[in-house]
């Protein structure tokens, strides 16, 4: 889940939500009661499943561990594969309206002649 976190993508994917979240509550009272009600629920229900399920995650660490391995390797794999993984979001939005337009400015020509 760390690895998976620490991706460009996925970090910069997270901030982009985040403040959009954080300005919808800021500028909307009612969205900000039920946002901190949900927020408030989301942590007693993680409170409560993590004293249930800490006992079963002491049992089944050597296993977790194992598949923790196992998927570090297959992201990193990935992450050679994709190299997309490694930018951020505003630059990812600004190669594809690049390319877009690129293409679009190519079709008209294309269609002039």
């Amino acid at each position: 889940v760390n690895q998976v976190a620490n991706l460009t993508l996925v970090n910069s994917a997270c901030d982009v939500v985040s403040t959009a979240y954080a300005s919808t509550k800021e500028s909307h009272p009612y969205i900000r009661s039920v946002c901190d009600a949900a927020e408030k629920g989301v942590k007693s229900v993680t409170e409560a499943t993590a004293s249930c399920v800490q006992p079963v995650l002491t049992t089944l660490e050597p296993h977790v561990a194992a598949a923790s391995e196992y998927a570090s390797k297959g992201l990193d794999k990935l992450g050679e594969k994709l190299p997309l993984l490694q930018k951020p979001v505003d630059q990812i939005l600004s190669d594809t309206k690049k390319l877009v337009s690129s293409r679009v400015a190519d079709a008209k020509d294309a269609v002039s002649s």
